[in-house]
């Protein structure tokens, strides 16, 4: 499975003049897949944060979707996507027990995290004292219908060495999107192909005008070192203006780019969320 996800991820970024087929791929293995081949065992974790207090949908986490629990849904998909070690990072031990009767691995972490990247930080430090991991993906705990491709998707702007952080947005098509405050947009600057470099976050209709304008996906994936330190930050004034964390990290100079994907996983904040992924699911 990673062996198979590292050739294909290798061929998307380095073009088609890398060629797939087994022998081609010994022969011609660059340094730059080389660094890849490392990156998907060990060396990268992927952290769920799920906790029960959520304000308007209280115990999510273990709300009944098709059969089994939101988180048991999300865990399951990342390691389908087979990128690393996947670990559920909770301050809930029914939480943690329902996902290790699942066959997952979950953390214990403190209650009082201020936000899901303090809550993985400290996952991180416990999951991996040694420091090996080099990425820690954060895959939000109530995205049960987020899809394996947007999970590997995540990790190729974290390629090229200038990039602290990396992330998903998808286009907006419809006018109700492109209105709504909890639909975060995000402004970049085009790279070429789907990746953007990140320039402001925002819950307005921006930018302004005609052309595209992007849903932010909140899946990230740090570079040990950019996690570190943006967790070693006080709030920042536009984070706090805009209730949206991320916005931290631009304000203290670190760099976000995104890929461009298809589609929105859902997430569920609501009872009408809820009952939308169970629908979805149901089917699937």
């Amino acid at each position: 499975m990673r062996y198979r996800f590292a050739r294909g991820l290798a061929t998307r970024i380095s073009g088609p003049a890398f060629s797939p087929s087994p022998p081609h791929f010994s022969v011609r293995k660059t340094l730059r897949f080389q660094a890849l081949e490392l990156m998907t065992d060990s060396r990268i974790l992927v952290l769920i944060p799920a906790r029960m207090a959520a304000t308007r949908l209280p115990g999510k986490p273990l709300a009944d979707i098709a059969g089994m629990p939101m988180i048991v849904h999300v865990m399951r998909r990342a390691v389908a996507a087979g990128i690393g070690r996947v670990a559920v990072a909770t301050d809930t031990a029914e939480i943690a027990a329902v996902v290790t009767a699942h066959g997952g691995e979950a953390v214990m972490t403190r209650p009082e995290h201020p936000s899901g990247s303090d809550r993985i930080h400290e996952a991180m430090q416990k999951l991996d004292p040694a420091g090996k991991a080099e990425i820690v993906v954060n895959l939000q705990g109530d995205f049960p219908t987020i899809t394996v491709d947007n999970i590997r998707e995540v990790l190729p702007p974290l390629e090229d060495p200038e990039v602290d952080i990396a992330t998903l947005a998808s286009q907006i098509h419809t006018e109700e999107e492109d209105l709504a405050p909890s639909v975060v947009k995000a402004i970049g600057t085009s790279l070429g192909g789907r990746r953007m470099r990140a320039l402001y976050f925002t819950r307005a209709t921006a930018p302004t005008g005609d052309g595209p304008r992007y849903h932010h996906i909140g899946l990230y994936a740090y570079r040990r070192a950019a996690l570190e330190r943006y967790v070693s930050l006080p709030p920042s004034p536009l984070e706090l203006q805009e209730k949206l964390e991320q916005l931290r990290a631009l304000e203290a100079g670190m760099r976000i780019d995104f890929i461009i994907v298809d589609t929105v996983p859902r997430g569920v904040d609501t009872p009408a969320d809820l009952e939308t992924a169970r629908s979805i699911l149901s089917k699937s």
